[in-house]
């Protein structure tokens, strides 16, 4: 380090065994600082002097490895008296010093964190899940039915032999797929507190809602359909997969802003609702066409779903706008649907929602594709031979 000889600076020097300031003045010579005051002297090696971090206002200091320190309040004349040595702040403390610095370093940040939650997490979450046995799959859908039984959900009102047409009608759809293709499943049903609806927990185990069931006037290929769906959420394990992203951005979350209290209070709701992404719900449709056409079902059937779905809204809204009308009168089961496959998606507004429906339910507790945009990949399916 190059300094000039005359380059001078007040400061107070303490030893490190008492309070009492020492009035000295500080000159770098070569790789030596000299401290001198009224009858004391100290040639300290640069190399055991220790320069705390530059902020932009309060006392500079500098310790010395081997006991004591000197100190100056006025940060200005030790700014300059640091640079006429030749000292250099570090990178870090330069950016730290500068608010362009500081706002890219924030940009940054942001960027990080939106690719990592975008990218980086979906992709250890299925390094993570494709390691883990299907044995943790299975005891979370065991508990996550529990607490949704305890707060969703009452028991079927649907006949033992309802029940079991619709199983055998799915059982037979989905023998055609090619052997060890279809995961472990099994078809529950449950009356439901929210209307109609059907979703899949991790384990294989699907919940099929009577409202539902009524509501699709009980045709099988349509609940053939409807099941076919979840049991691509089964395949690829999307609810452990969900699980474990939104652990890994809760726990990031709790990082940055502190507090894990609630990191994982929230899982059995978790699970219930499977909020999926828009991308893990494409691959269940995906799934869904693959079956439905192994077992020689149009894609198409499962239009009427959304159909169906679209009528029922637009009933309830009809009877809410009446005079006297005082919120939802419940559900309005087995509403059927005078349109047909194709107008469905041809009725479909700019925004990409179906008419007079404003992403209802749909199917499962989920963060879906548009309905439209659903409509026409299926109808497009439908079409390819």
């Amino acid at each position: 380090m190059k300094a000039s000889r005359n380059s001078l600076l007040s400061a107070s020097y303490f030893d490190g065994t008492s309070a009492r300031a020492r009035p000295v003045t500080l000159q770098v010579e070569g790789d030596h600082l000299l401290v001198n005051g009224e009858g004391f002297h100290r040639d300290v090696p640069l190399r055991k002097v220790r320069w705390p971090e530059r902020t932009r206002h309060g006392m500079r200091v500098a310790h010395f490895t081997d006991g004591g320190s000197v100190q100056c309040a006025d940060a200005e004349a030790w700014d300059d008296w640091s640079r006429s040595s030749g000292r250099r702040d570090s990178l870090v403390v330069t950016m730290q010093q500068s608010w362009r610095w500081v706002a890219a370093s924030a940009l940054a940040l942001v960027v990080l964190l939106a690719a990592l939650q975008q990218w980086g997490l979906p992709v250890a979450a299925r390094a993570v899940v494709a390691v883990t046995p299907l044995s943790v799959d299975n005891m979370l859908g065991e508990t996550s039915l529990a607490a949704i039984d305890e707060h969703l959900m009452r028991p079927s009102r649907l006949s033992a032999a309802e029940q079991a047409r619709l199983r055998e009608a799915f059982a037979k759809a989905v023998s055609a797929m090619p052997p060890g293709s279809v995961p472990s499943w099994q078809l529950v049903f449950r009356r439901s507190r929210i209307g109609p609806n059907a979703f899949a927990l991790p384990g294989g185990t699907m919940v099929m809602t009577d409202e539902l069931v009524e509501l699709v006037g009980r045709d099988d290929k349509v609940v053939t359909a409807v099941l076919a769906h979840e049991l691509g959420h089964v395949r690829h394990r999307h609810g452990l997969r969900m699980l474990v992203q939104v652990t890994a951005l809760g726990g990031l979350a709790a990082m940055v802003v502190g507090d894990f209290s609630t990191v994982l209070a929230g899982v059995p709701v978790l699970l219930g609702q499977a909020s999926y992404s828009r991308d893990a719900e494409r691959e269940a449709d995906q799934e869904a066409v693959r079956i439905l056409k192994a077992a020689g079902i149009s894609p198409a059937v499962m239009v009427t779903l959304f159909e169906r779905i679209a009528a029922q809204k637009d009933e309830e809204t009809k009877k809410n706008d009446k005079p006297g009308a005082s919120g939802s009168t419940g559900n309005t089961a087995n509403t059927a649907s005078t349109s047909t496959p194709g107008e469905a998606a041809e009725n479909a507004k700019p925004d990409g929602k179906l008419p007079d429906q404003d992403s209802w339910l749909g199917i499962a507790f989920a963060s879906h594709p548009t309905d439209a945009e659903r409509v026409r990949f299926f109808m497009d399916a439908a079409a390819e031979r």
